[in-house]
């Protein structure tokens, strides 16, 4: 049966497109008021007027760089002094790149770390004591790229590994709670992502994409009939996840390696790049 979130907010980060608007609007479907984050307001505007008029729902707008230190303890803030209580948090916004480790900028790298983790745990942290007593529902965007390293986006996959071990932790800390917690972990998905990371794949795509649209139903049907920790959308993506875990670790960092067409080193290639990003 479909969650009836009729008098809850949800807050949605990375809401501007893609996978964010998708969970915005299955979110707003089952009658939940929303809160969008995202850096670009007027793509903001453009969702929200649009879910709003289709659903009859409220859809508050905060644009926001998560990518900053410290802006989820101001984004929090925000919501405070608007008077909003969050009953639904979903951790969507995030970031890859795209190369050697060392090729890419240490700020760029910076960035990626902290809004794929550092923001998406200090909202976690800072509305855990609305989300429990409201038996909320907390809703992380992992990745594929988290059950193997991944060469080539060696500080994505390690960020998506973070999320999806925090989020199962989560799940059984607040056992008994009315809580929901969940990760999901979506594969190829046609979405922004390539055109950030600098790469036409996603960490770990095999076979055909999925549309966002189809990647969230299959999300929001885990949320409403399983109390799994975790899960992983598309069936291929599925049988994969299951299988790279009974490889030795060696052989799943090779087939990883294989699948991103890692681009190698060159000499001078990371010296170059170091010195540059200081400027």
């Amino acid at each position: 049966m479909p969650l009836d979130l009729h008098g809850t907010t949800a807050l949605v980060t990375g809401a501007s497109s893609g996978i964010g608007v998708e969970i915005a609007r299955a979110l707003a479907v089952r009658g939940s008021d929303l809160v969008l984050v995202a850096r670009r307001e007027d793509r903001l505007q453009q969702v929200a007027a649009e879910l709003a008029a289709a659903h009859g729902i409220t859809a508050t707008v905060i644009p926001a760089d998560l990518a900053a230190p410290g802006a989820g303890a101001r984004l929090v803030a925000d919501l405070a002094a608007r008077g909003l209580h969050v009953h639904t948090l979903v951790n969507n916004a995030g970031f890859g790149t795209y190369g050697p480790f060392g090729t890419i900028p240490l700020a760029r790298t910076a960035q990626e770390i902290q809004l794929n983790v550092g923001t998406l745990v200090e909202l976690t942290s800072a509305l855990m004591p609305q989300l429990i007593a409201s038996q909320g529902i907390v809703l992380n965007l992992a990745s594929t790229a988290a059950f193997q390293p991944t060469p080539g986006m060696a500080v994505y996959g390690a960020t998506k590994a973070f999320v999806l071990s925090f989020t199962e932790a989560l799940w059984r800390e607040t056992e008994g709670t009315g809580m929901r917690v969940l990760a999901v972990c979506p594969g190829g998905t046609d979405s922004e992502f390539g055109a950030v990371s600098g790469t036409t794949a996603s960490p770990a795509e095999f076979g055909k994409r999925q549309s966002a649209a189809d990647m969230v139903a299959e999300a929001m049907r885990a949320l409403e009939t399983t109390d799994a920790p975790s899960m992983v959308s598309g069936t291929r993506n599925r049988a994969l996840a299951r299988l790279v875990r009974l490889f030795p670790r060696r052989t799943a960092v090779a087939v990883s390696d294989r699948v991103m067409g890692r681009p190698r080193v060159r000499a001078g290639q990371v010296a170059s790049s170091v010195a540059g990003s200081a400027h």
